[in-house]
């Protein structure tokens, strides 16, 4: 399949893992590992919030969302790269590509999205207490995950039919273990190209950046108001509500800096896989450890509703 026009092609190559043959076994056990504990940690999250009864509030509705954006995410990409580890066939179908992408995009730019949710939640249950029931109403809760989903979809719609509607040619082969926007940039010729990367590029960034300068601004409301609470107790009670998110927020933030502000020029396919990994997996996984172990409420609530029946 060399040489030809590609805008109809019935497959890639996904070959992001060829360069490390020994090893494909290893990421294969590592990956399933992390993955299992992956959903694990996230369905005991959202199973502990939905026993108990402490934790219906909008911190841990946005909590569950997050998980079930988490969930989703990892499914779109990790079977499909588990599977390309045991297997000497890495070709993927056209649709299944647009399909991966687009779920992908989808469920990761909502996790961005009901992060600055949770950043806006705590700034309103710190900043504004005795207007916090009415601000954060089950109505006003439902419709910033839904606005969540909904910015999520837009963006991994655009993406998707941008990319898609280029026409590939020369090589098939994805430098890559998902479809990833670089990588099938690098496939597609036209006079349009480079203008649609540089489009797709900074609707990515402002995204991401968006989301990032409202967390932030959440937070400089949020510290300006614990600097003027008198006692040193009340100060650690009021942030300590805030630690799991923030660690979240900087772990999520720093692994997609790195994907999507890292400078242009010749990256080997080792660092692209390995940078690669970073945010497809490690993320993920490190996710609900940092809600489990860090957020005190819902680690007691877990002890409370799973270990006390051991």
């Amino acid at each position: 399949m060399q040489g030809g026009n590609f805008s109809s092609a019935a497959e890639f190559i996904l070959i992001g893992f060829s360069t490390f043959p020994h090893l494909q076994l290893m990421f294969f056990l590592l990956f399933l590992l992390m993955y299992l504990f992956t959903l694990l940690g996230n369905l005991l999250i959202m199973a502990t919030v939905w026993r108990e009864h402490s934790l219906h509030t909008p911190m841990y509705l946005f909590l569950c969302a997050l998980s079930i954006s988490e969930i989703l995410y990892t499914f779109a990409v990790i079977p499909r790269m588990l599977a390309d580890l045991l297997s000497t066939d890495h070709s993927i179908a056209l649709r299944a590509c647009a399909s991966q992408m687009f779920f992908s995009f989808t469920f990761g730019f909502t996790h961005s999205f009901l992060l600055t949710v949770m950043g806006y939640d705590r700034y309103v249950a710190i900043c504004h207490p005795l207007r916090y029931n009415v601000l954060m109403s089950p109505r006003g809760c439902a419709c910033l995950v839904a606005w969540s989903w909904a910015g999520g979809s837009v963006i991994g719609l655009v993406v998707t039919v941008a990319i898609f509607q280029l026409t590939f040619c020369g090589s098939n082969d994805i430098h890559h273990f998902v479809c990833h926007v670089q990588a099938l940039l690098k496939l597609a010729c036209g006079e349009n190209v480079s203008i649609l990367a540089m489009g797709l590029g900074l609707v990515c960034i402002a995204a991401l950046l968006g989301c990032c300068l409202l967390i932030l601004l959440s937070y400089a409301f949020i510290v300006a108001t614990i600097l003027k609470i008198p006692s040193a107790e009340g100060r650690h009670k009021a942030f300590s509500t805030c630690v799991s998110h923030l660690t979240v927020v900087i772990e999520h933030y720093g692994f997609a800096s790195v994907i999507y502000l890292k400078p242009k020029g010749p990256q080997s396919l080792e660092i692209d896989t390995l940078m690669g990994i970073t945010y497809t997996v490690l993320t993920p996984f490190l996710s609900p450890i940092i809600f489990s172990l860090r957020n005190k409420d819902l680690k007691i609530a877990m002890k409370k509703t799973f270990l006390s029946k051991l």
